[in-house]
């Protein structure tokens, strides 16, 4: 209790943890030495541990205590205030990421991205969008849990920038991206080539294969199994990379914003960016431009096909 109510009063940052550790054991010399060491090494874990906690705590109240009255959400555990905090912002981010860009593309900007025949219908829409929110309460499940092996320290993450150099900040950013492009690439082909998968998970996503059925709300109208499956390397990479905490859910979360994005059927044409150009191939061959963020990964496995190339086989047919 000593060792605990001592730690608990601490500043964060790793190098006081030193210190505090040094310390101690210096106070408790005369005890064995393995079980001292044992207990101090816990009480500092657990302290950098609750850094995590303190932190996701701190996003539950901005967000539930600005959408829902305390006396609902304040008495849950906080792994249920975790969840319901990661539904309420992703449903929030959805929609207003889903409007917005509808109301740019389809009217302030009528004829100029898109043809009016290329818009797709309100019917279409609304479909997508009722997809999309029933499997919302799955998606968020994920997030929630990668949250909890966090505050668990299962995983490689870290809390505060200044543990470590900028320079390695950006590194492990790269590193963590570049394994994130990898494993949503191949999970998203294996969901093409495993013919159970396709027809009972991915199906649900591809009845959109057409430039006048798919638009932003389309991003997230997966089977609820799908989205999870193609969110897991966020998760994965968490074992394998030290990441950013914040930066970790920062990117987790704007995959919202980047489905929508790659659902408008308007080819950026910005190498070496997957865009929705690469992506309409996708919806409607079936069989190229599997990947997520770039176009690396379809060119290194063989699976890349151009929009502009495709747009002179059309002319030339």
């Amino acid at each position: 209790a000593c060792i605990l109510v001592q730690l608990t009063c601490s500043t964060s940052g790793q190098v006081k943890y030193r210190k505090k550790k040094k310390s101690l054991r210096r106070i408790f010399s005369r005890f064995p030495a393995p079980i001292i060491g044992r207990w101090i090494e816990m009480a500092v874990d657990s302290e950098y541990l609750m850094q995590f906690v303190e932190e996701t705590s701190f996003y539950n109240r901005i967000v539930l205590s600005h959408l829902l009255p305390s006396n609902l959400w304040d008495p849950l555990p906080h792994f249920l205030q975790t969840w319901l905090r990661n539904y309420l912002a992703g449903t929030l981010l959805y929609f207003i990421s889903g409007f917005l860009w509808c109301f740019y593309i389809y009217y302030l900007k009528l004829n100029v991205y898109l043809p009016r025949e290329a818009i797709p219908t309100r019917k279409a829409m609304l479909l997508q969008i009722s997809v999309a929110m029933k499997s919302m309460p799955w998606y968020t499940l994920l997030p929630t849990v990668s949250e909890y092996m966090i505050e668990s320290g299962w995983t490689k993450c870290y809390s505060r920038i200044g543990e470590v150099s900028w320079f390695l900040y950006f590194v492990s950013i790269a590193v963590y991206l570049v394994l994130v492009e990898f494993g949503i690439y191949w999970m998203h082909r294996e969901l093409h080539d495993i013919k159970p998968l396709y027809k009972y998970l991915h199906a649900t996503h591809h009845i959109y294969n057409k430039q006048n059925t798919l638009s932003p709300f389309a991003g997230l109208a997966f089977h609820p199994l799908d989205g999870i499956l193609q969110a897991v390397p966020h998760v994965i990479a968490l074992f394998i990379v030290p990441i950013h905490f914040t930066t970790h859910l920062g990117l987790l979360f704007m995959e919202a914003i980047w489905t929508a994005n790659i659902h408008d059927c308007i080819h950026g044409n910005i190498w070496p960016v997957m865009g929705a150009g690469y992506h309409t191939i996708h919806h409607t061959t079936y069989k190229h431009n599997y990947g997520h963020y770039t176009i690396w990964m379809d060119w290194m496995f063989g699976s890349l096909r151009d929009p502009l190339l495709q747009e002179d086989d059309n002319k030339a047919e």
